[in-house]
C-alpha cells in the first residue's frame, strides 16, 4: 500500500463497483470513506483500511476532498446529493464525480444544481465490472471542466484504467456509456439467444459455451454471462432490471435523436419481459429465462 495521502475522497454507493473502486482507493494511499445502506459491505470496507464508513455521509461530509457516487440511477443520485442536504455540508470546491449510468439531461441538470452551490462535477460512467474495479482498473468515460478533471485526479488514477476525455460539456460521458450500453444489452440478449437454441438442439451448454470462447463468435459479455448460465447460478453482479434502466435510457436517446435502433429495442423488450416474470433481481444472464421449452442447468446444491 501507498504511503497515506491527505486527499479525501468517500464513495457512496459499495456494490459490486462501487466496493472495488472503494479499495482502489485504499491501495493508492488515499484517505477513503465508505458509505452504503448495507451493515456488511461497510464491514467489508472498514476491514479493508477504510478511514471510516457509515450509512450517512453527512458524518464526513466536512473533510472531504471529492466524492465518488456509484449509485444505480438518477433518482438516487439527487436523494443522496440534494434531498439529504449533504451538498449543504461539502466545502466550495469539492469535486463530486457521478458514475451511475444516468441520461445526458439528468446529468446537466445534476450539474447545474452542484454548481450553484460552487461544487464542480465530472460527468463520469464506468465499465469494467467487479473485477477491474477490484483492480483499479474501470474505464471511465468522463465529460467536464478542466477543473473537475484536475480535481478529481487522484480518483480517476486511483480507480480507472483508462480514462477517456469526452470533452468539457457534461453530459458527453453519459452519451457515451448509454452507447455502451447498447452493445452490452444486445451482446448479452444475443448470448442468451444462442445459447438457448442449443438447449433446444440438446446441445450440452458447457460444450457449447467452451466452442463460442475459442470462436469468432465470442464476446466479453458472453464470456463473462454466458458461464453463470452454464454454471446454473445467476447470483446478481448486474441485475436484469438494471439493463431494462439502461435499454430504457438508450430508447429515450434514440427517441431524441430521431434515430430507430431495431436490435436495442428486441433487447429490451427481451430484458422487460424477464423482468416481469420475475426474474428482475437476478443476475442479467437470466433474460435467457423468457425462452421456454429448454431446460437449463441449475446449481448445484
Amino acid at each position: 500500500m501507498n504511503t497515506s495521502n491527505p486527499f479525501s475522497v468517500a464513495i457512496i454507493g459499495l456494490g459490486s463497483m462501487g466496493m472495488g473502486a472503494a479499495k482502489s482507493c485504499i491501495k493508492a494511499g488515499l484517505t477513503t470513506y465508505g458509505i452504503d445502506l448495507s451493515s456488511d459491505a461497510l464491514n467489508e470496507l472498514s476491514s479493508a483500511g477504510a478511514a471510516g464508513v457509515s450509512h450517512n455521509c453527512s458524518d464526513f461530509a466536512s473533510e472531504l476532498d471529492a466524492l465518488l457516487l456509484l449509485v444505480v440511477n438518477a433518482k438516487q443520485v439527487d436523494t443522496v446529493l440534494f434531498e439529504s442536504g449533504l451538498v449543504e455540508l461539502l466545502k466550495p470546491g469539492t469535486a463530486v464525480m457521478v458514475s451511475s449510468t444516468i441520461s445526458a439531461d439528468d446529468a446537466k441538470y445534476i450539474n447545474s444544481k452542484l454548481h450553484a452551490r460552487q461544487l464542480l462535477m465530472l460527468d463520469a460512467p464506468v465499465s469494467g465490472g467487479a473485477a477491474k474495479a477490484d483492480q483499479g482498473e474501470m474505464t471511465i468515460m468522463a465529460s467536464g471542466s478542466v477543473e473537475a478533471f484536475d480535481a478529481l485526479e487522484p480518483v480517476l488514477n486511483a480507480t480507472g484504467g483508462k480514462v477517456y476525455n469526452i470533452g468539457s460539456e457534461v453530459g458527453l460521458g453519459a452519451t457515451v456509456k448509454i452507447i455502451h450500453q447498447l452493445l452490452a444489452g444486445v451482446h448479452i440478449a444475443a448470448g442468451a439467444e444462442a445459447m438457448a437454441l442449443a438447449a433446444r438442439a440438446n446441445i450440452p451448454l458447457d460444450l457449447m459455451y467452451d466452442v463460442v470462447t475459442h470462436a469468432a463468435g465470442n464476446s466479453w459479455m458472453f464470456e463473462n454471462r454466458m458461464k453463470h448460465v452454464v454454471e446454473g447460478d445467476y447470483t446478481p453482479t448486474s441485475m436484469v432490471d438494471i439493463f431494462v434502466k439502461d435499454l430504457g435510457l438508450v430508447s429515450d436517446t434514440a427517441k431524441s435523436l430521431r434515430f430507430p435502433l431495431p436490435l436495442a429495442t428486441t433487447a429490451f423488450n427481451m430484458f422487460t419481459s424477464a423482468s416481469n416474470a420475475g426474474h428482475g433481481l437476478e443476475d442479467d444472464s437470466a433474460v435467457i429465462k423468457i425462452f421456454k421449452g429448454i431446460t437449463l442447468p441449475e446449481k448445484d446444491a
